[in-house]
């Protein structure tokens, strides 16, 4: 009877607890302007089987910077933003491979294991300032260059996105 008794509570804890559980994946609903709209296979969404992100909460996520120079820019800049692995934490990406568009439909296929091996970013403000379009804003995806020399090659620049809106998880 005891056995029993405890199973019931063990059920119940889980009843109560499981809505919870499930609500800290969920995804708030973008309020202003949305800088980025991730698909495919991913778990937590917003927008029926899109999650779409603002400013606020792109923010919200995990950041780095980064110091570095860049094959497109002069001399060292600081590059900040939210850690790329941080957003495919927030979606609940389960795939390998994502497909990374710019506003002007170029696209680039990054393996997942990129963003585990490095700290790359989505480079929301270039020295202090925030990326506008016309200085490869407002979302980049910056590797540490400078940090990791073995990254300056023609594989990693191509995956370089900048001016990014859309991403796949394949």
């Amino acid at each position: 009877m005891r056995k029993l008794a405890i199973a019931w509570r063990s059920l119940l804890c889980a009843c109560l607890f499981l809505p919870t559980l499930a609500a800290a994946h969920e995804l708030r609903d973008p309020e202003g302007p949305v800088l980025l709209i991730v698909s495919g296979d991913i778990t937590h969404t917003n927008r029926g089987n899109e999650a779409h992100f603002d400013r606020r909460m792109l923010e919200a996520l995990p950041w780095r910077s980064i110091e570095t120079t860049t094959p497109w820019t002069d001399g060292v800049s600081r590059y900040r933003g939210p850690l790329a692995r941080a957003l495919l934490e927030a979606v609940g990406a389960r795939g390998d491979s994502l497909e990374v568009t710019a506003l002007n439909n170029f696209m680039a296929e990054i393996p997942v294991s990129d963003f585990r091996r490095h700290d790359v970013i989505l480079a929301m403000e270039r020295d202090g300032d925030p990326m506008r379009i016309r200085d490869y804003g407002p979302l980049f995806v910056l590797y540490p260059f400078d940090q990791h020399p073995e990254l300056r090659n023609e594989t990693i620049r191509f995956r370089s996105v900048w001016q990014v809106h859309q991403v796949t998880v394949r």
